[in-house]
């Protein structure tokens, strides 16, 4: 694939018109493309003519002649597609590898095992994704919260009900790898090219249906709504593993449950297995009208046609913290995320068009094992006792309310909640709430000074209508199941600790990045001709 960049033209120019101009600067014959497609555009308003600035990818009929076109411009470049080689070693494995979670992680653990003739057997706590929609639709419309069926748990993990967003800061070859399956799948064909590529969660949820049926036709079993209770060990190494469903004999575990697990963690820690505490985040979900962010981001091209739905990441430094933004939906909506009853969580969601009234994100201050003498019990309760915090002062909205208040009203201490032209979109309903006083002072004031920074980089972003709903716990998972460079874990022989639960991945991209590399090292040790 060939990418060409920094293709300048007026507001008026189409998308076609930049194809036609990149073919032009590459020297490309219109008879070897096989497509083309926009994987970048940004407007540059520097000079009081807003202009559009785009790169454009190209797909060769014969990916082999992109090399000769590399050189016609310095703003042409090749985009490779790594190989990835899995070959199988010669180790006996008695029986078939087991992976914990259908999240990204485990769902392409155990899709890579099975393509190598592993046959393995997955383990889902929740249900599977027909179901699962039906509990969450259930779940946002009366308040009543199944444990094992929510935005947390079930088929696809929780980034089922997320934006689908692909992007990553890992540098992984293997991103390749898992595009390529998406696309397989039925992900749009602008994964590929896409420079913030996104799938939506209304598309996301049959690609990973297809992915798991895929799984199954190779020989893998996938047992829904069955829980791991424990671990059987017997000389640091791993001998097998108890269920809702019984005993099973296992010689190689993919730990891939999730950040939420927090009773899987419990069981580890009772089973002698020493977590350690990562960093993670906790805030709020605030929302501005979409066309505002856009407004503010585009200038005088904001609402054309061309551009895309306005994206922003930001970022704050306060002494020893970082405040900054996560998981932006455009278009999206706040919804209720909780897995564990009587306690409130929020999260972000949007749909492919990405075509809702509001623009969300999460505003997060980082805390670390530091805040809780790296204790990973503390740490899990102190996301528990905000969660419960947060149920409490959202029941004036219902069960299962959330707490909210207008930016400006958080920045000056004084719960306060006036909607105007933002309407909130948390689905179980919003009531006015002191969300500082829910935090420690300490991560309040920080926020605060975070809030104050975005001002100045986002016009509007403290205005009289935007909203914070709280609280933002999920970022990331709490603790760390140590793993050595077999990545197994340094303890328990057989144990693959793996994925965002087992704090090896922050995403749903780099999760099945960490799948992929779990996968492929058991691969690499062991042939599934003998297993039973």
């Amino acid at each position: 694939m060939l990418l060409v960049r920094n293709i300048r033209l007026p507001l008026s120019a189409s998308e076609q018109d930049a194809y036609e101009q990149a073919l032009r600067i590459a020297r490309v014959p219109r008879r070897k493309v096989a497509a083309c497609g926009v994987s970048k555009l940004s407007v540059d308003a520097r000079h009081g003519k807003p202009s559009l600035v785009y790169t454009v990818a190209i797909s060769l009929n014969e990916e082999g002649e992109a090399l000769r076109y590399a050189g016609a411009s310095p703003c042409v470049a090749i985009k490779e597609q790594p190989v990835f080689v899995v070959k199988n070693g010669a180790a006996p494995l008695p029986h078939r590898p087991v992976v914990c979670g259908l999240g990204p992680a485990g769902l392409f653990s155990a899709l890579l095992l099975a393509r190598q003739g592993f046959r393995p057997l997955v383990l889902e706590r929740g249900p599977e994704l027909s179901r699962r929609v039906q509990a969450v639709q259930h779940f946002s419309a009366t308040g009543q919260l199944d444990e094992n069926a929510n935005i947390q748990f079930g088929e696809g993990g929780a980034g089922t009900f997320s934006d689908g967003k692909l992007t990553t800061r890992i540098g992984d070859e293997l991103c390749g790898f898992v595009t390529d399956v998406l696309l397989q799948h039925g992900a749009p064909a602008e994964i590929a090219w896409k420079q913030k590529p996104h799938v939506g969660t209304d598309l996301l949820r049959g690609v990973i249906a297809s992915i798991r049926r895929e799984i199954q036709a190779l020989g893998g079993e996938v047992w829904f709504d069955t829980k791991l209770t424990g671990l059987k060990m017997q000389n640091g190494v791993l001998t097998g593993i108890q269920t809702t469903k019984g005993e099973i004999a296992c010689e190689a575990l993919v730990l891939a449950v999730g950040h939420s697990a927090r009773d899987t963690f419990q069981m580890l820690m009772q089973a002698g297995l020493q977590l350690s505490c990562k960093p993670f985040s906790v805030g709020f979900r605030a929302e501005h009208l979409q066309s505002e962010i856009e407004r503010s981001l585009y200038h005088e091209a904001a609402g054309h046609p061309a551009l895309p739905r306005g994206e922003y990441q930001l970022s704050q430094h306060v002494g020893k913290r970082c405040v900054y933004t996560f998981c932006m939906c455009p278009g999206g909506q706040v919804v209720a995320s909780a897995s564990e009853t009587g306690h409130v969580v929020t999260n972000g969601m949007s749909y492919h068009a990405r075509d809702g009234k509001n623009a969300n994100a999460a505003v997060v201050v980082s805390v670390d094992g530091a805040d809780f003498g790296q204790d990973p019990r503390k740490a899990i309760e102190f996301q528990r006792m905000l969660e419960y915090r947060a149920f409490e002062a959202g029941k004036a909205a219902g069960l299962y309310g959330a707490p909210a208040e207008n930016v400006r009203s958080f920045l000056d201490g004084t719960g306060q909640l006036k909607i105007g032209a933002v309407q909130p979109t948390y689905d179980r309903g919003v009531c006015a709430a002191d969300l500082g006083a829910l935090l420690p002072d300490e991560l309040a004031d920080t926020l605060r000074s975070g809030l104050r920074a975005y001002e100045r980089k986002i016009a509007g972003y403290t205005g009289p209508d935007a909203i914070l709903t709280g609280l933002e716990i999920r970022t990331s998972s709490p603790v760390r199941l140590p793993r050595g460079e077999d990545l197994q874990s340094i303890q328990l022989r057989g144990l693959y600790p793996c994925g965002e639960g087992a704090g090896y991945a922050g995403g749903i991209m780099s999760a099945a990045v960490d799948g992929l590399r779990v996968a492929k090292m058991i691969c690499e040790q062991y042939n599934p001709q003998q297993q039973q």
